[in-house]
Formats: C-alpha cells, structure tokens, sequence
C-alpha cells in the first residue's frame, strides 16, 4: 500500500475511533454552496462528513471490528462521523437529503450497532434529547403547578367569601 493511503487509512481509523455515531451515505452532484451548507449544518451537531475512496474506507472499517462489502456500497460515498448525540446529526442527514434529493442515507453504526436507512429514518422522527429533557421536565412541573393553582384558587374564594360578609354587614 502506498504511504499515501497508509495516511488516509490512518486519518479514517481515527476518525471512526474518535466518533460515536457514524453514517454512510451516497452523493451524487453535490455543489460546492451545497456541500458547505451541509456541512456548517453538521458542524452546528459535532458531526463532520468526509469524502472517502471504497476500498480505503472498507478496509479501515474492517480493522475496527465492522463488516461490510464493497457490492454494497456504489457510486461515491461520504461517511459523516458524529461526536454527539446521534439524533440531531441525523436530523440534518435527512434534512438535507430531503431538500437537495443528491444524498442517499446507505447505513449507519451507532454506538456498536447496525442501523439500516428504515431505521435511520425512524431515528430522524425521534425528538432529540434536549426536547426529551424539556418534555420531561413539563411533566415534573404540571403537577406542581397544578398544586399551586388549586392554592390559589382557594385564597382566592376565601378572599371574595370575606368580602361578601363585609358588604352584608355594613349594610345592616
């Protein structure tokens, strides 16, 4: 192997190591305004994506304990390689293959396992985890707040009940 590979297939290692979540999919006349736009909308989910040669990318796959067969994969492929929390770097996946129809989800590995593009789909649909947290925080507040509206409710009618009494007996 030619010792410019042997970097790329090192770079690609790395790469794959230091993500959580990655993601392979396929381009197809992508614009340089398109490619930038996708990638500051990764780059906003700790995810980047990476242009890569097949075979190079196989075999460094394959090193880390992956399989996968070059059949599998056709035309040109990109991986996007993300740091953070899976979902929202899927979200913009699918965003963005949505609105341009050029990028073509093929699979991806999230933390050990095997994701088809159906599932990946799914995933895309899910809230992300800051929504989940704010659902989750509702939840633990509404009971509360509930709590304190029945509170006041009854001050309230406390307060016009002692009211009342005072304008029947000044009337007397």
């Amino acid at each position: 192997m030619r010792e410019e590979k042997k970097l790329l297939l090192e770079e690609i290692e790395e790469k794959i190591d230091s993500a959580k979540s990655l993601v392979i999919t396929k381009y197809e006349n992508i614009n340089a305004k398109e490619s930038w736009d996708f990638r500051v909308a990764l780059s906003k989910n700790l995810s980047e994506m990476e242009v890569v040669k097949k075979r190079v990318f196989l075999k460094a796959f394959e090193k880390k304990g992956y399989s996968y067969k070059i059949q599998e994969l056709e035309g040109q492929i990109a991986v996007i390689f993300i740091k953070d929390d899976p979902v929202n770097a899927i979200k913009a996946i699918f965003e963005f293959s949505k609105q341009t129809e050029k990028l073509e989800v093929i699979r991806g590995e999230i933390e050990d396992k095997s994701y088809n593009k159906e599932d990946l789909l799914i995933l895309s649909q899910l809230p992300s985890m800051n929504e989940l947290r704010s659902q989750f925080l509702a939840v633990l507040e509404a009971p509360m707040q509930n709590t304190v509206s029945v509170i006041n409710s009854l001050l309230t009618s406390v307060i016009y009940a002692l009211e009342e009494k005072k304008k029947l007996e000044e009337k007397k």
